[in-house]
């Protein structure tokens, strides 16, 4: 989608920190980190929101499932981490292309 902020930063338009990338997914820096390991996990084909994942995309939600704990491992959140998937504006959902946050290091801000 040529206005997604996140397809951008996929395609290279926009500078990211990246932590981490393969065939599926692109995993970045938060520019407004929320812990001190704050990293997003985003999808490189464009899904709006969990709302709109469909049964084809299962191979790649499983992907980026099974992927969490390994990257959690690879930045150091041996103690544990919190994964969010925000969903739709009254979920707190900004940018609608779907993605994660990986959360750790510290305290964490939220229940």
């Amino acid at each position: 989608m040529s206005d997604c902020l996140f397809c951008k930063i996929i395609a290279g338009e926009i500078p990211s920190t990246q932590v981490y990338q393969d065939e599926h997914i692109v995993v970045f820096n938060d520019i407004a980190p929320k812990a001190p390991t704050h990293v997003l996990v985003v999808p490189r084909k464009h899904i709006a929101s969990l709302n709109e994942a469909e049964p084809a995309d299962s191979e790649l939600l499983s992907h980026i499932m099974l992927t969490l704990p390994k990257l959690a491992q690879q930045l150091g959140l041996n103690d544990g981490f919190r994964t969010v998937l925000n969903t739709g504006k009254g979920g707190g959902q900004e940018v609608f292309h779907i993605h994660f946050h990986v959360l750790g290091g510290g305290k964490m801000p939220f229940a």
